[in-house]
């Protein structure tokens, strides 16, 4: 009986997290090739970076799912949503305005999939006790890995061979084999709490339409000034500005608005609590009452700082050292380490405990800038002559392996990070509020992503990337500090 439960958990963390990782991927990623495919300025492409701005915002519906209906079906009716959506791509590509119309989809389309990334995330959680969430958390993670390189190496070659039109039915279809999966095999692990009827009865109500209409205003003027041109002249002012998208400044605004709460939180609990039935409000309470919050949140912001700096620069790099035509394969080489080091990260968390293993498998992640650094010492040389270079000369075959494996033990080494990370933002998830406290997690540790890459342009185009590559590791350091202090690391608590 005991086999028979591990194989369908198996089953459906694959197939939820495979149809979490597809849409990101496809939205993200397969979306900038169709849209330099169709000879988009580089300039508007960069404008994808929007798209992102749901997945660091979905905790402020991530309530909404764990207090109505129940986390299954909120995922597959988000998941029939998203087929629509990759439907309606497929068919708008032969039309004249395709470009836009796809964009506007695929913007639609990234509330959708943020909001089934909060159900699937939630109910892992429901389905699984701790033990079995650190097991599993490698498995996803595969599944998650999949599914990108299905969009990246699959979807984006359909299209540009030949075209978008059966790229995106493509892509329709592979989604809706793994959403009949989900929709046959997936079984409800909690109670109904309210119903979606509840849902929209509220979302009628004069406070509700007001909060809506005000956030969505206040969206529209601030889109409207970064357009603006006063803005426009305060970028040439300020070249900085030109590299810091609108997604950016969402971001920043979050942090700050994460450290007023924290600021102002007992008088905000307060406010909060004058309505003892409120579940939004409790939420976010809770969340911030939990023990060593302030270093809860420091930790999971900083923690990936240094990892995303150096993997902004890292295809920059492979391009500047002349090597862009082995590109494709060194890539491939780090997806089964990526794999490796998350399922091996997620078998010793729940063997030997998420205390013991957090310091080995965060030196290791880290330890990867040092080792990315030596590399570009090592081969200074040959970065001095191919930077820029119409015919890059050679860089051996040694230099080539070891580029090779310093990029496959970085993804490993990711990996094992990656397992940490999820893990713990698990453990500080209020029973309770589970979607809510994850979605609150999981955007937070996406903040220094989203600067990472201004930054790391910035530094390497002035230092270099063996200075890049070393201050990523400096950058690191302030995350590991935290560490000796943060709660909810032991198995009991």
């Amino acid at each position: 009986m005991k086999k028979t439960k591990w194989n369908k958990n198996y089953l459906w963390t694959f197939s939820t997290y495979f149809t979490e990782g597809f849409p990101y991927i496809i939205i993200r990623t397969v979306s900038t090739v169709f849209f330099r495919d169709m000879k988009v300025e580089l300039r508007s492409i960069g404008l994808v970076n929007f798209f992102s701005i749901p997945w660091i915002l979905k905790f402020l519906w991530g309530p909404q799912v764990d207090e109505y209906s129940t986390k299954r079906k909120w995922m597959l009716f988000m998941q029939a949503l998203f087929m629509v959506i990759i439907v309606a791509a497929a068919l708008v590509v032969p039309l004249q305005n395709n470009v836009q119309l796809v964009a506007i989809l695929f913007f639609i389309g990234s509330f959708i999939a943020a909001t089934n990334d909060v159900a699937i995330d939630g109910y892992y959680m429901e389905a699984l006790d701790k033990e079995g969430q650190a097991k599993f958390v490698g498995f996803r993670t595969m599944a998650y890995r999949v599914a990108m390189g299905t969009g990246t190496l699959v979807i984006v070659t359909i299209g540009a061979k030949w075209g978008w039109l059966l790229a995106f039915s493509a892509a329709a279809i592979i989604f809706a084999l793994f959403f009949l999966v989900n929709f046959f095999f997936l079984k409800d692990v909690e109670p109904q709490k309210k119903t979606i009827k509840d849902l929209l009865l509220r979302g009628l109500r004069v406070k509700t339409f007001l909060f809506l209409l005000g956030t969505v205003s206040l969206i529209i003027a601030v889109r409207y000034f970064f357009q603006s041109p006063f803005y426009k002249d305060l970028q040439n002012s300020v070249p900085l500005l030109k590299n810091i998208y609108f997604s950016h400044w969402v971001a920043l605004l979050l942090l700050l608005a994460l450290v007023l709460v924290g600021l102002f939180r007992k008088r905000l609990k307060a406010f909060i609590t004058r309505d003892p039935d409120s579940f939004y409000g409790k939420s976010f309470v809770y969340f911030m009452e939990r023990e060593k919050i302030t270093t809860i949140l420091l930790f999971i912001i900083l923690l990936r700082v240094g990892e995303w700096t150096l993997a902004t620069m890292v295809a920059p790099f492979i391009v500047d050292l002349g090597i862009k035509v082995h590109y494709g394969w060194i890539s491939f080489v780090g997806l089964p380490a990526s794999i490796a080091g998350a399922m091996l990260g997620g078998w010793m968390i729940s063997r030997f405990s998420l205390k013991r293993v957090i310091w080995p498998f965060i030196m290791a992640q880290n330890f990867t800038n040092i080792i990315y650094m030596a590399l570009a010492i090592h081969v200074s040389y040959f970065l001095k002559i191919n930077t820029d270079a119409a015919t890059p000369i050679s860089i051996g075959t040694a230099n080539l392996a070891l580029a090779a494996g310093v990029h496959a033990f970085d993804q490993f080494a990711g990996g094992l990070g990656t397992a940490v990370l999820t893990t713990y933002v698990m453990r500080i998830c209020h029973a309770e509020f589970k979607a809510a406290h994850y979605a609150i997690g999981s955007g937070l540790w996406s903040i220094s992503a989203i600067f990472a890459g201004v930054f790391g342009g910035l530094i390497a185009g002035w230092l270099g990337y063996a200075w890049l590559f070393g201050l990523s590791f400096v950058f690191s350091i302030p995350a590991m500090i935290f560490i000796p202090f943060l709660p909810y690391l032991s198995d009991n608590s």
